[in-house]
């Protein structure tokens, strides 16, 4: 069978930048600090990208101590936390049943957004649902391309697809954290892409647009911005090895 995601891999400059960020996760793994402490900048890198993730879908960068737990900077850190319990936790999900890991992404993200009934359930009937069923066939199997573009389509889909109608930001982003964890491209999730496209988060909405075009140009720019983040989320990783072995 031909495999549906191929033709990206070929686009200008995609598999340029994807190898750029793979070597650059491969050398934040290696750090000498990341050998054996990754736990603990697994945590802090978590830790930063919620609050970038929590930014970029209009939240804060942290809780203002005189004022109620922000909504969206609360459910961006709860996900986190189901990201980094590895296997035991949405990782292991993830390869089992992605909807599945889906649906608790939007729980958790959007728990003090909407009503309890709303939570992991898909808005807008069969054409959501048909789309999310795509997505969930090629993550588990439907494709062999890199997981740089795995993760990137996956990202820019649920950007483009807004399945919930709420947290959709929050969730699109865990995802991609998601498949680089699972497929091993950032096994101890350590990379924090999302403070990247926080710090830029207007060519990230407008490379998201490019996506949602279809366009050839519109693909390659969001491929291609989507290995810069895993790149420099790469160098964010050294920077949190770097500063706690010393």
């Amino acid at each position: 069978m031909t495999d549906p995601l191929a033709p990206l891999t070929t686009l200008p400059g995609v598999a340029a930048a994807g190898e750029e960020a793979r070597e650059a996760l491969g050398r934040a793994h290696r750090h000498r600090v990341n050998l054996r402490g990754w736990p603990k900048t697994a945590a802090e890198a978590a830790l930063r990208a919620a609050r970038a993730s929590s930014v970029l879908d209009g939240g804060p960068l942290q809780f203002d101590a005189d004022a109620a737990p922000d909504p969206v900077l609360a459910g961006a850190l709860r996900v986190a936390e189901a990201i980094e319990g590895g296997e035991t936790a949405l990782v292991g999900v993830w390869r089992r049943a992605p909807l599945q890991a889906i649906a608790k992404l939007h729980a958790l993200a959007a728990a003090d957004l909407v009503d309890d009934d709303a939570l992991g359930r898909p808005r807008g009937g069969a054409e959501v649902g048909r789309r999310l069923e795509l997505l969930a066939d090629l993550v588990t199997g439907g494709t062999r391309v890199p997981a740089y573009v795995l993760a990137a389509v996956a990202h820019g889909d649920l950007l483009t697809l807004e399945p919930f109608g709420s947290a959709d930001g929050v969730v699109a982003r865990a995802v991609s954290r998601l498949i680089t964890i699972a497929s091993g491209l950032d096994p101890h999730g350590l990379g924090v892409p999302e403070v990247h496209w926080m710090r830029r988060s207007g060519d990230y909405r407008a490379a998201a647009r490019g996506f949602a075009s279809g366009t050839p140009d519109g693909l390659a720019a969001w491929l291609v911005f989507s290995s810069e983040g895993l790149h420099a989320g790469a160098r964010e990783a050294l920077s949190i090895a770097q500063a706690m072995g010393s």
